[in-house]
């Protein structure tokens, strides 16, 4: 486990913030990619809450990735079993937000995000089941990134062939 607990929460960070340097490349995104709370800062609280899919809007996304990982934050704080009562329908309710929910959902997201991560380097010992949830806590946020980026094109990073012309534009060590 004392892998993941250096793996698990670079993962999480290059998905949330983006890679750390773009010259060197990523693993989970693109290069030059700068992540999931950039892409949610791109767009207005209208575009959040828009669809053209007719399912889910960016901003119930956002609020399901949000939820989510307040209950796994309560959970690693020492919190038996937050989800025991857990409503995830609740989660998804949140379709349209004003100017100012959409700046506070974004906001409370990030902290979720920054303390989620400062627990994944933490956990030890955990059993089969909670060590699932942990690592499928970064699974589940890259889906959600997807998910989010098909709905808006501008939360989108840079394309293969944008990080191909970087590539192209960097030396090559020989």
């Amino acid at each position: 486990m004392s892998e993941l607990n250096t793996v698990l929460p670079a993962l999480f960070s290059e998905l949330v913030n983006g890679s750390p340097d773009p010259q060197i490349g990523t693993v989970m995104l693109n290069r030059g990619d700068r992540g999931l709370l950039h892409s949610l800062g791109q767009i207005s609280a209208q575009t959040a809450s828009t669809t053209a899919t007719g399912g889910a809007t960016i901003a119930a996304h956002t609020d399901h990735i949000r939820y989510g990982l307040a209950l796994l934050n309560r959970w690693a704080g020492g919190e038996p079993s937050p989800w025991k009562n857990a409503d995830w329908t609740e989660s998804w309710r949140k379709q349209a937000v004003t100017d100012e929910e959409w700046r506070s959902l974004r906001d409370d997201l990030r902290r979720e995000t920054e303390m989620w991560q400062k627990h994944l380097g933490t956990v030890t010992n955990l059993p089969d089941t909670a060590a699932k949830w942990v690592a499928g806590s970064v699974a589940h946020l890259a889906y959600h990134l997807g998910a989010i980026r098909q709905i808006d094109r501008a939360t989108r990073g840079p394309t293969a062939e944008d990080e191909r012309a970087v590539s192209l534009a960097s030396p090559h060590e020989g």
